[in-house]
């Protein structure tokens, strides 16, 4: 069997199962249709695409300070204030008793443990890193990973990822996994006129409003894609507006001059990591539960006999 990884960006899957799909309650009312979502989001995938290998990728730290500190506003729009009985450490200050936290439906949040519990019970691997987002732990694991490579996300940020040399590409789920996209080399240049090593400079310029990132005003996806087009990334770019001899236009070259700080910083915002120290064993997608009686046990719990029972056979299936 041709080896192969499926990375997903589970954060994005399991908001996106509890947005889409109806509400489904457990015995005990709670509503479990992001649980019961994503089991049958990777039920799915894994029966298409057949990998050999299977990661959950997981933010560890879904808003890394260091990031932050570079673009204050990055993703500073989800973030909401929690009032603690303990001081912490934070933008209020240590003693505070403030933190700040990812805004989530608290339908969902007490579902993110139940998510846990039942990868866990399957034997599939989660994989996260203090510090760093999932985009960080899958442009690593997609780096280097010696077998083609499918990345699973809503995430366009993930599309710098892209190379068809390395076998690396995008399941794009903007809209929906069961309509999603096959991102390669050929759908980033159709779609955006760059290549797909340019796009995190691309990102950089245009900006994303999701991400809190600003991009250099008055420069949308067409500007900032002429402009990689004629100077190839950033740094061509940069070189062109202290160049006075570049034939860069007097509007383009002002706007880059005065988004100077923010260029400064933002490429390192917008890269995702490709150098973690993450461990590559223990990914291979299970043949059967790793713990039976724990499932079983969950699957009383939380009504999940349909998702849980339909995953069991693709992993049966898969492995022969």
């Amino acid at each position: 069997m041709t080896e192969r990884l499926l990375l997903l960006d589970t954060a994005s899957l399991y908001f996106r199962a509890y947005f889409g799909s109806p509400e489904i309650l457990a015995p005990d009312g709670t509503n479990v249709n992001a649980v019961r979502g994503l089991l049958g989001y990777i039920s799915q995938l894994v029966d298409q695409y057949r990998p050999t290998h299977l990661v959950c990728c997981w933010d560890d730290d879904w808003r890394p300070q260091w990031r932050v500190d570079l673009i204050p506003t990055y993703k500073a729009h989800r973030v909401v204030e929690e009032v603690t009985g303990a001081a912490v450490a934070g933008p209020g200050g240590v003693g505070s008793g403030r933190r700040y936290v990812e805004e989530v439906p608290d339908p969902l949040e007490i579902q993110v443990p139940v998510i846990r519990e039942v990868l866990d019970a399957f034997g599939i691997a989660v994989v996260g890193a203090p510090g760093y987002e999932a985009d960080d732990v899958i442009g690593t694991l997609a780096t280097g990973a010696g077998m083609p490579v499918d990345v699973v996300t809503g995430d366009r940020d993930l599309f710098q990822l892209v190379d068809d040399a390395a076998s690396v590409r995008v399941l794009y789920v903007g809209k929906g996994v069961g309509r999603h996209e096959r991102v390669d080399e050929a759908w980033v240049l159709s779609k955006y006129g760059v290549r797909a090593d340019q796009y995190a400079d691309f990102a950089t310029l245009r900006g994303d409003a999701s991400d809190g990132l600003p991009g250099v005003k008055g420069v949308g996806e067409k500007t900032a894609a002429s402009m990689l087009q004629k100077y190839d990334d950033l740094a061509g770019i940069l070189a062109a507006v202290d160049d006075p001899a570049s034939d860069l236009g007097p509007g383009p070259r002002a706007k880059i001059r005065d988004a100077g700080a923010y260029l400064a910083v933002a490429p390192r915002v917008v890269a995702v990591a490709r150098d973690l120290d993450l461990s590559r064993d223990h990914h291979a997608l299970p043949a059967s539960p790793a713990a039976p009686d724990e499932l079983a046990a969950l699957v009383e719990r939380w009504s999940l006999a349909s998702p849980v029972e339909r995953l069991t056979g693709v992993l049966a299936a898969t492995a022969v």
